[in-house]
């Protein structure tokens, strides 16, 4: 939400798409309801079908200032073309979970370093292997979050992205 808002601050409302289907998904929305700001109208788009999906945001995307926060899903991950193709279709700036979004066309992505994450679970495994007890070992969640821009799409929707946050970002692309 606060990296929405940074690139587009008349952003009044935001449309996150997420799969109802999944707890996850639920739990990531409720999530972004916190943290919204008053006066922020939220609203969920399921990801569960492609044409109710694309209706949806085409309906969504008819009015001004609006924003789309992609959550995390299978669904999703499995068609980050298609999403950021429908994004940009209907001009809304999106933010998406994982980097690869963006590498298909999508705005701006920020969400957990994968090669981080694999190396932690070869960790996992090499104590499991050394004789740990699976059951005893920490549950660990990610520590590094990386954030991924999209010059190119940021230049299609006619964004300009603030300096500062082009200097906290990870990589840049064009």
């Amino acid at each position: 939400m606060e990296l929405l808002k940074e690139i587009v601050p008349h952003t009044n409302r935001v449309a996150v798409l997420r799969d109802a289907r999944n707890a996850s998904g639920i739990g990531q929305f409720a999530a972004i309801q916190s943290v919204a700001p008053s006066g922020l109208e939220l609203s969920a788009i399921g990801l569960r079908e492609t044409s109710e999906t694309e209706r949806a945001i085409a309906s969504f995307g008819r009015d001004p200032h609006g924003g789309l926060i992609v959550t995390a899903s299978g669904f999703g991950a499995n068609r980050p073309q298609w999403i950021a193709t429908l994004a940009a279709q209907h001009n809304l700036p999106t933010v998406y979970p994982f980097r690869y979004f963006v590498s298909s066309g999508g705005l701006i992505s920020y969400g957990p370093d994968f090669a981080k994450q694999f190396r932690q679970a070869a960790e996992y495994i090499d104590r499991i292997l050394r004789g740990a007890t699976p059951a005893e070992l920490p549950v660990q969640a990610p520590t590094k979050y990386e954030l991924v821009i999209n010059l190119k799409t940021a230049k299609t929707l006619g964004l300009a992205i603030p300096a500062a946050l082009l200097a906290r970002a990870d990589e840049v692309t064009e």
